[in-house]
């Protein structure tokens, strides 16, 4: 498949990264529907680990399967597919080259009392599968956050050196964080760019909210006049704090919406220039049918067309 202008320009801005790397993000970017656009939606199926089975399959339980997934990833035309080691190595067969993987290293649950991340997958697993690249969660305001920041250096390395791309979950929580900062404009913004400082190739991060935690960074806000007034407007800000936009980000999902409320969000998404969505729960646990229908309408969002 030829490459098209868009994902050359997005690839030059990797200007440290190997041809094996580079091409691991080609194969992601010019993927699915939204090949070659330099837009992406990404399916992720990590919350059975993160939490639980039940939670996570029982409203729409074939998504107990992990084949299920694949093939709904595949057939929704999506830019990749991300999961824990499990869950690939029981379609990796199967559905060999059919779509770009993503191997979620990391993991917490729901049984933990602390704000860190087991790793369970490695650099080898992936190019083992077949992967594209591997994915790891960090907790900026954890307790672990600085332990978690020196793992990811490490296999981010070991990734780089095989020719993986590497992405990266910037999700703050723990330590002193309250509910509300964890979505809050500056929280998120300092997130995604602490990610993109590590080295991450994608960055995926919560859409904020126009909430203001830090009060040192609040004050810059308000004399600056930065505009995070809306939806669009705070994306904007995120993109611009991941080196101008020169970095990919993607934006969670988050917990099941409705219909409604999860297009004015993904609206809000592609209007402030974001790469695009990665988005779980929101469609695995609809029944198959309705959840085609869903991602169906989520890329034409960004194709323009919606």
């Amino acid at each position: 498949m030829k490459t098209t202008r868009k994902v050359k320009e997005i690839l030059s801005w990797y200007e440290s990264d190997n041809p094996g790397t580079k091409a691991n993000l080609q194969r992601i970017l010019m993927n699915g529907r939204l090949g070659g656009t330099g837009k992406l939606v990404i399916l992720p199926v990590d919350q059975g680990f993160e939490h639980g089975p039940v939670r996570s399959f029982a409203p729409n339980p074939p998504a107990y399967d992990p084949h299920y997934h694949f093939q709904l990833a595949i057939d929704a035309g999506l830019s990749a597919y991300a999961s824990v080691l499990g869950m690939i190595e029981a379609g990796a067969d199967t559905f060999a080259g059919q779509i770009p993987l993503i191997l979620k290293v990391n993991s917490a649950n729901t049984l933990a009392r602390n704000k860190d991340q087991a790793v369970h997958g490695s650099v080898k697993d992936a190019l083992r599968l077949g992967c594209a690249a591997i994915g790891f969660t960090i907790y900026p305001g954890s307790d672990d956050q600085f332990e978690m920041m020196e793992e990811i250096r490490e296999m981010a390395e070991e990734a780089k050196a095989a020719g993986l791309a590497v992405v990266m979950w910037s999700y703050p929580r723990g330590g002193d964080l309250t509910k509300e900062g964890e979505t809050a404009m500056d929280v998120c913004a300092y997130a995604a760019h602490m990610a993109a400082l590590m080295g991450a190739h994608i960055i995926k991060v919560k859409p904020p909210t126009a909430a203001l935690y830090q009060d040192p960074a609040k004050k810059v806000y308000e004399k600056e006049k930065i505009d995070i007034s809306t939806m669009a407007a705070r994306i904007k800000h995120v993109m611009q704090c991941c080196f101008a936009g020169r970095r990919i980000v993607v934006f969670s999902g988050g917990e099941a919406k409705d219909e409604a409320g999860l297009f004015s969000e993904i609206k809000g998404l592609y209007e402030g220039g974001a790469n695009g969505s990665i988005i779980g729960r929101n469609t695995f646990q609809r029944p198959r049918d309705k959840a085609l229908e869903l991602l169906d309408k989520i890329i034409q969002i960004y194709q323009g067309k919606a």
